[in-house]
């Protein structure tokens, strides 16, 4: 399971960060697309790299699979578990932009600078249940899109495209976006705000300390738990200014849904934890990230490797 946010600091920046949870890693690392790079796209919608790409992923067949990442223009994005819902075409349609599953990703952050763009070409999009080989299967997912401005969720399922506009900036898991957006109106009595004295009769009543008014945030790791709870940080969070607060802020807000070991177990009796939590910044062109057993923060920033050479680089 996973869940992601967005925000600015207030000066047209993108901050875009994620929780990936699973049971253990994928061998995943920092992948840097540059735009002299060749890719292999099954169906060519990806005919070349017009923005470099900076996320985390694996590298198969010399294929960038990014499970987020973002671009020099300052858009990004990350996908999210979504089985049981997400169900792609079983095969490419004739008119229509046909992309690969697993290469969404890379077809969003190499082929656009804004939400508004991509939204515009999702218009004629067909995503395709087409694996890169037999050992990774497409995985069912939905996306998060972001830039400066704005994100959306992309689902495709059997009834084909959807995209919302995610005013919240928060996804997690199943349901969909507009059950969890639905959910929220659950939460309305939640606040921020140290309550005043009550009078019950002839008493009158102090709260034992704050947080009084966000009582009723659910606190467990289901997936609309997770959605109200990370809605609720990231909304209240107050924007800061620099890069080191922000990166300190994504971090803090995804702490409070991050799952330890040992609390969640999945049908097979594994337990999930929060493997890595990545974000980029386009403030810096800057991806950080630290791991279930290394809450060190690390970065690679695309000014640091050629964005213009013709090989992946792995960081």
């Amino acid at each position: 399971m996973c869940t992601g946010i967005r925000f600015s600091d207030g000066q047209d920046n993108l901050y875009l960060a994620r929780n990936l949870d699973w049971t253990s890693g994928y061998g995943q690392q920092v992948v840097l697309t540059p735009t002299g790079y060749a890719p292999r796209s099954p169906f060519g919608a990806v005919g070349s790299i017009e923005h470099a790409t900076i996320g985390m992923g694996i590298v198969e067949e010399d294929t960038p699979l990014y499970f987020d990442c973002g671009n020099d223009a300052g858009l990004a994005i990350a996908g999210l578990n979504f089985p049981g819902y997400a169900a792609y075409a079983s095969g490419p349609v004739e008119g229509a932009v046909n992309v690969a599953a697993y290469e969404f990703p890379l077809w969003v952050a190499s082929q656009f600078a804004s939400v508004d763009e991509v939204e515009a070409a999702l218009q004629d999009v067909v995503i395709v249940d087409k694996p890169i080989n037999d050992k990774y299967p497409s995985s069912l997912l939905h996306w998060i899109i972001a830039d400066a401005t704005r994100s959306i969720v992309v689902e495709y399922t059997s009834d084909g495209m959807h995209v919302f506009d995610d005013d919240v900036d928060v996804l997690t898991n199943q349901p969909g976006f507009a059950w969890h957006h639905e959910n929220l109106r659950n939460y309305l009595n939640t606040s921020p705000e140290f309550p005043e004295e009550t009078v019950l009769g002839r008493a009158h009543l102090t709260p034992f300390g704050s947080g009084s008014h966000m009582r009723g945030i659910p606190g467990d790791y289901y997936s609309p738990s997770r959605f109200v709870r990370a809605a609720y940080v990231n909304a209240h969070y107050p924007t800061k200014g620099n890069e080191e607060e922000n990166v300190s802020r994504a971090f803090h807000t995804l702490q409070q849904v991050a799952m330890v070991d040992g609390c969640a177990a999945m049908g097979s009796g594994e337990f999930e934890i929060t493997i890595y939590t990545g974000l980029f910044s386009s403030r810096t062109s800057t991806y950080y990230w630290n791991t279930y057993d290394d809450p060190r923060i690390r970065s690679v920033a695309m000014a640091e490797h050629p964005t213009d050479g013709d090989k992946l680089v792995m960081a």
